[in-house]
């Protein structure tokens, strides 16, 4: 007696890739058109997702993103749109850790002594201790976050 092995898919099983594709194009939606450019898209797909942000009604952007979603079912290998996609996600996160980095380094150098100044030149040797010490003291004598303070960390950070 032979195994029986599915020829196809289940049904349960495209659905969830179906959803997963239409995921995927939900994200690219999300995306700038500068950050559009770099992912490997067909004209047809790029024109869908293009007018899909143009929509105001939900209904009219949900049916919108169902046929970027059969658009993207059409596609052979969706693998370089997905690393695309989870690169730029990569690189978005990393600049959002980045900034929550620089805003507490910024907090501790303001609310702390000298040796959270310390820390952060032993951190970054290439800052400038007179100016990091002048910024500290124009933040202290104002109220509330000094971006002053803040662009001359990220410049440091950045730097490194």
């Amino acid at each position: 007696m032979q195994d029986s092995v599915p020829l196809h898919d289940s049904k349960s099983k495209r659905k969830r890739q179906m959803i997963a594709l239409q995921k995927m194009g939900e994200a690219l939606v999300t995306l700038s058109a500068a950050q559009l450019s770099k992912i490997p898209l067909d004209s047809v797909l790029l024109e869908a997702i293009t007018a899909a942000r143009s929509f105001s009604s939900n209904e009219a952007k949900r049916r919108q993103l169902q046929y970027i979603g059969r658009l993207m079912r059409e596609i052979e290998d969706i693998t370089p749109i997905q690393a695309a996609i989870d690169k730029l996600t990569l690189k978005s996160q990393q600049s959002k850790a980045q900034f929550h980095q620089i805003e507490r380094w910024r907090d501790k150098l303001v609310s702390e002594d000298d040796q959270a100044l310390q820390e952060f030149l032993l951190l970054f040797p290439h800052a400038d201790r007179q100016q990091l010490r002048q910024l500290i003291r124009n933040a202290k004598k104002k109220e509330g976050p000094d971006r002053e303070l803040f662009r001359y960390l990220k410049n440091v950070v950045d730097a490194e």
